[in-house]
This record gives structure tokens, C-alpha cells and sequence, in this order.
């Protein structure tokens, strides 16, 4: 790589010994970025970077069609939600540069449309964004937590619906490291998430919205204080608070219960060892999904009266042959989601667990995801966004005993994927276990070896990747490649198994999966090796580092999106801590061995060829720290011998989500690298 030389690096070795075991690393200094000689390296890094994509001829014209895709007159609706006569929806509308709050009176009539909130108004830099919004029972007003540049440090702001004025203050950092708020019955009280420490020890506080008054009310016992995450919930009928409480993030709950009368206490309704993960309030009890003794899941009821617990529910939805991964409650209906490694369809049941008619839901499509749930609206109507890898989303709704019909609210592109066919695999992992993989391509294209594929996945925190139309892929998919989702262990797709199978002491079997859904492709002639890009962001980026420090030549190009690359010291950063639950522990014996046998950071050899590398990273990212990308490079291109780039893309962002102009050169960048590196070049469709 003559043309772009390699950033000099100062090695700088420093030694930490774990239980006996002395671990020697080069590049520790990168972690302090505010220091003179980080911020120098990273611009030379950043610069290094632009000159190789920059001097890519074609480039120009991938722009274009980038700008043409994300700029396009497009809408989608990305959440839904209700509050007296109104509807209110999180919208997006290319080519605003964020999502926006609106409300609706009539589903079926986007005339009826008002916006509520535009994060534009409030900060005409495209910095701002809305990270989640609450309607009051009664539709006169919204709670909504918006956040800058990307940290996800959300401020809890009031509005009054009809005017847009504020209803008391705002309240600050409700949303770090996830956070959330209910509502009163009346409209005017609140119930909110705030942090004791920075960042840590997640409390449930209580503003009386007419006198502005704030009083803490819940701050236990939770399983560890320190990294609670408390999700609250009203009842539909006004008489009930719930909050679930997460253990960091690796999937572990306790059930907190109220009434919203003033003279009521909060209690435990379910601890960690009765795994129930999820749970919704219906009028006169609380609906679970406990996988106790049923790693798949059943749903159980437990009538509410104060100081009730899990061990007086009872099973109204026994456990069946695939994985239940979300549930809501109607007045007169019980409706379950079913997830059979990836794909998903509904049930419903009456409140005593009789199945009722089916839902016909079609093939190879999702109904649940992790940021748009099965959604109750009104007490006999429930919604949920249909979508599928060639269909666009589209909200629809049904009351009991209804028959589900879309609504206006879909997603608008002039992208047509219909033509491209979805085929379901299984490719075989190391120990045995079959692996899905959904692939998408043209119905002619070729099983020699000679088509590029691009492979994706992400393996973590039991979170399922679905079936999901995304226009970008259009990118890859009109220069005859194959697209394809791995759903590996370590998600939901299969239950309560399939995440226990890789998580802490058994994360290896993701990248075990990975590795054989990458063979699979391989050996049955969808493509071949060297035509093989493979693509992960966040855990999915270190599944990225993991296979590429394991098998470099299972790929010729490889891009790690903000990626957690050094497992021994990712939880000496903030979300790190949140993430030991799901990773495992260095002070944890069992664990640091595992950790120490994968670290993508640490497994970098000498004289090694590695392929192609792309790794990107948000200086704002308070999930995932931007040296573990910075110090992955730095060894990375020390220790190659191939002359395949090794390049550190960095963005002035948060986590994964940017403005669109911000999405826009990403993606240009990432498809840049990916076409040039396959030597497909780049011919505008």
C-alpha cells in the first residue's frame, strides 16, 4: 500500500497481570482521546483514510446513487404509539435529517397528520434527536426524550400537544444507558428513570407535573444497583405502575409493581430466577413470558393485588415448538409473537389461554423488532409493523376477533426489492448445530463461486435479526451480489438456548457460526472466498474482530462498525460495565480465560495477511469507546503483511445513529471500500 503509508504508531508496552496472567499490549494510550498525541494520530489516521476512498474514480458516481437512495422522497414510520383520541408515530421523511413527532386521529387518513415535535426546530444542526417518546393517557400531552451528537444522554421534555409549550422543566440525563417514564392516569404525574451517579445506579423518581415537585421513589433492591436499567409501564386502566428492571444488559429482570394511588408502595412481583424477561399490564393483571424450565418461553398471568408474585401465576400459554419473543393484551385477547430462527408469526388467545383464529402472517416476515414491538393502541386494538426482506414496512392493526388490515402508515420508497427471491439455508457449525441463513439475490444469478456476497450478523444480548427491508441494500444487491443474514447463536431466534449458547463462557460458538454460514456460502458456490465481504456493527463488530483474528482468510474485505475489539479492558469504560452480564468479567476467573481466548485485540499475529479492514468509530459513542477501533488499527497494520488496507474511519457521532447527511458518506464510504476491494468497481444501474 505504497501510495496511502501506514500512520506512524509509538509502541508503548504496558503490562496488566489477570489471575497469574501477565497481558502485554502496544497501543494503550490510544484510550485517552483527549490527549495531544491521540488527536494528532487520529487526524492522520482520518486523513489516511480519505485520500484511499477519495482516489477512488468511481466514487462520485456510487455517491449519487447513494444521495438518490437516501435522499429519496421517502417515509417511514418507525414507532407507534396512542393517547386519548390520538395517535402519535415517530416519522421519518427523507430528506429531513431526523425523524420527527406526529400525531394522527385517523390511521387510515394521513391528512390527519400534525406534527408535534421537529428536532430541526429545536437545533437546526441535525445534532438533536428524539430518542423516545410517551403520549399521556388522555392525548393532551407527550413525554419525549431527546438527545446530542449521539451520546444518547437524554433530557425528559413535557410538551403540551396543542400548543407545543413546555409543562414544567426538562429533566436531564433520564436517558443514559437507556432509560424510560410513565405516566399517571390523570395526565399529570410522571414517573422517570435518573441516574444516582454518572451514568450509574438507575433510580425511579415521581413529578407531580401541577406543583413541578421531584421525589425519588424506587432505588430497590435491585439484583446490582450500580447497573440497573428500570423500564416502566402503566397499566391501560390507570390503577397499576410496573417497572422491569434489567441486570446490565445481558438479559437478566427483576419485576418491580404499584398502584397509582397515593397511598400505594412499590413491590417485587418477580425476581432473576423466575425469568420472566418480559411483561406487559393488562386491566386486572400483569401478562408474563417466563422461560423458567422452558427456554422457548410461555406466557403466564398473574391477577394484581397488592404484594402479588409470580409464584401465585399461572400458565395460559404453555410452551410449543418455537420461541415466543413478544406478547401484548387487548381487553378480550392475549397476542403472541412466535420466532422460528428468524422469521416470525402471531397467535392469539382469549385471557384464559383458549387459542383463538389465526393471524396470517406471510412467510419470512417479521412483526416485532427490537425498536417497533407489538403495540397496544386502544383497549381492543393492537398493531404491529409488518415488513419482510423484499417488503417495505407497513403498520397494521385488528381488534378481537378481527381480521388485521393495513393502515396508511407505511413506508414509502421508490426502491422495489419484489424482484429479488429470499431462500432460507442451513449451514452446519462446529459442533453440529444448524445455523439459518437468509439469502437474498436475483433469481438468476449464478451458484459457481463467482458472485460477491455480503454477510452479516450480529450474535448478542438474545436480540434476533428479523426480516427487515433496508433500500441500502439495493447498493449491493444491483451489482449482482447476494446479501446474506446469519442468525447465529448468542440472538433470540430460537429461545432462551440459542442466546445462553453465546454468551459469557460459550461467546465462541458465534463466531463458530459465523464462521461456518461464511463456509456454507463457500462450498455450496454462492461465492467464494475472495468475492466474500463480511459486515458487523457493535457486537456484530466484534464478531467482525473475532473472525478476522481466527480465520483471516475467510474474507477478502471486512468491515467492523463501531466495534468492541479489546474484551480485557472494555469494562473499565461506562457501558461497559452495563455489558459484563452479557460478556462476562476479567475479575472472573472462568471468564477472563474466555475473554483472553477471543479478544480480537489481543489475537492480532505478526507477519500475518489479513485482508482488507475497515473499521469505523463515533467520537461521541458513549456505548462503545472509539479506542477499542483506534487501538485495533494501530495492531492491525503493525502486524499485517498483505497489502490490503487496514483503514480507521471516524465520525464526529455517537453510536449508530447520525443524521442523514452523516448516513450518506458512510455508506458511500463503506460501499467505496467494499466494491473496490472485491474489484467489482462500480457501473450506476
Amino acid at each position: 500500500m505504497t501510495a496511502f503509508p501506514v500512520v506512524p504508531t509509538p509502541r508503548v508496552p504496558v503490562t496488566t497481570t489477570y489471575h497469574g496472567v501477565a497481558v502485554t499490549e502496544e497501543y494503550r494510550w490510544l484510550e485517552d482521546a483527549s490527549s495531544e498525541e491521540t488527536i494528532r494520530w487520529t487526524e492522520a489516521q482520518q486523513a489516511r483514510t480519505r485520500a484511499y476512498l477519495d482516489a477512488i474514480g468511481w466514487r462520485p458516481a456510487l455517491r449519487a446513487r447513494v444521495e438518490e437512495l437516501m435522499r429519496d422522497a421517502s417515509t417511514r414510520y418507525v414507532s407507534l404509539g396512542s393517547g386519548g383520541e390520538l395517535f402519535f408515530a415517530l416519522k421519518e421523511q427523507r430528506p429531513r435529517q431526523r425523524p420527527m413527532l406526529v400525531s394522527l386521529t385517523d390511521l387510515d387518513d394521513p391528512g390527519t397528520e400534525s406534527v408535534v415535535l421537529d428536532p430541526l426546530e429545536v437545533d437546526p444542526s441535525g445534532e438533536t434527536t428524539i430518542d423516545w417518546f410517551v403520549p399521556s393517557p388522555d392525548g393532551r400531552r407527550v413525554a419525549v426524550s431527546l438527545s446530542e451528537h449521539g451520546n444518547e444522554d437524554g433530557t425528559l421534555h413535557v410538551y403540551d400537544v396543542a400548543t407545543g409549550e413546555h409543562v414544567g422543566a426538562p429533566i436531564p440525563h433520564v436517558n443514559v444507558m437507556g432509560g424510560s417514564m410513565t405516566w399517571r392516569h390523570d395526565s399529570d404525574g410522571i414517573w422517570y428513570t435518573l441516574p444516582a451517579d454518572v451514568g450509574f445506579r438507575q433510580q425511579v423518581w415521581f413529578r407531580d407535573l401541577d406543583t413541578g415537585t421531584d421525589t425519588v421513589e424506587l432505588t430497590g433492591p435491585f439484583a446490582d444497583a450500580q447497573i440497573a436499567e428500570n423500564f416502566l409501564s402503566s397499566s391501560p386502566d390507570g390503577r397499576w405502575v410496573m417497572d422491569r428492571v434489567q441486570k446490565g444488559d445481558g438479559g437478566e429482570w427483576q419485576i418491580f409493581v404499584r398502584g397509582q394511588d397515593a397511598g400505594s408502595a412499590w413491590w417485587q412481583a418477580a425476581d432473576i430466577p423466575d425469568r420472566c424477561v418480559y411483561a406487559v399490564l393488562g386491566e386486572e393483571a400483569v401478562y408474563l413470558l417466563s422461560r423458567l424450565g422452558t427456554p422457548r418461553g410461555r406466557i403466564l398471568r398473574l391477577p394484581l393485588t397488592q404484594g402479588a408474585t409470580v409464584s401465585g401465576a399461572e400458565t395460559i400459554v404453555p410452551a410449543g415448538e418455537h420461541a415466543i419473543d413478544d406478547l401484548a393484551v387487548t381487553t378480550g385477547t392475549v397476542w403472541v409473537v412466535d420466532l422460528d430462527g428468524g422469521p416470525q408469526q402471531v397467535r392469539r388467545f382469549d385471557p384464559d389461554g383458549q387459542e383463538l383464529a389465526s393471524v396470517e402472517i406471510p412467510p419470512v416476515s417479521s412483526v416485532s423488532s427490537y425498536g417497533a414491538r407489538l403495540t397496544r393502541l386502544r383497549p381492543d386494538l393492537v398493531a404491529w409493523s409488518g415488513a419482510s426482506f423484499t417488503a417495505p414496512g407497513t403498520w397494521w392493526v385488528t381488534g378481537d376477533g378481527g381480521t388485521p388490515g393495513p393502515t396508511a402508515l407505511r413506508t414509502t420508497t421508490s426502491v422495489d426489492l419484489s424482484g429479488y427471491v429470499v431462500t432460507r439455508e442451513m449451514a452446519t457449525s462446529k459442533d453440529g448445530t444448524l445455523v439459518p441463513i437468509s439469502i437474498i439475490s436475483a433469481p438468476d444469478t449464478p451458484r459457481d463461486g463467482s458472485a460477491p456476497a455480503l454477510l452479516v450478523a450480529y450474535g448478542g444480548y438474545g436480540i434476533s435479526l428479523v426480516p427487515m427491508f433496508n433500500a441500502e441494500r439495493v447498493l449491493w444487491l444491483e451489482q449482482g451480489g447476494v446479501y446474506a443474514v446469519a442468525n447465529i447463536r448468542g440472538g433470540g431466534e430460537y429461545g432462551e438456548e440459542w442466546h445462553q449458547g453465546g454468551r459469557l463462557t460459550t461467546k465462541q460458538n458465534c463466531f463458530d457460526d459465523f464462521i461456518a454460514c461464511a463456509e456454507h456460502l463457500a462450498i455450496h458456490g454462492i461465492t467464494s472466498h475472495d468475492r466474500l465481504a463480511i459486515l458487523g456493527g457493535s457486537n456484530g463488530g466484534l464478531l467482525m474482530g473475532a473472525v478476522l483474528t481466527q480465520r483471516p482468510d475467510i474474507a477478502r474485505a471486512v468491515v467492523a462498525a463501531v466495534p468492541v475489539l479489546d474484551s480485557l479492558r472494555s469494562e473499565t469504560s461506562t457501558n461497559g460495565v452495563y455489558n459484563v452480564t452479557e460478556f462476562g468479567t476479567v475479575a472472573d476467573p472462568e471468564h477472563f480465560a474466555a475473554l483472553l481466548a477471543y479478544s480480537p485485540y489481543h489475537h492480532v499475529a505478526d507477519q500475518t495477511s489479513y485482508p482488507a479492514v475497515l473499521l469505523t468509530a463515533g467520537e461521541h459513542d458513549t456505548r462503545v469507546d472509539a479506542w477499542h477501533a483506534k487501538k485495533m488499527a494501530a495492531r492491525l497494520q503493525a502486524a499485517t503483511r498483505s497489502e490490503h488496507p487496514v483503514l480507521l474511519r471516524m465520525e464526529a457521532g455517537g453510536h449508530l445513529d447520525g443524521s442523514l447527511d452523516q448516513m450518506v458518506e458512510e455508506s458511500t464510504d463503506i460501499y467505496s471500500f467494499l466494491f473496490d476491494q472485491l474489484g467489482l468497481g462500480y457501473a450506476a444501474p
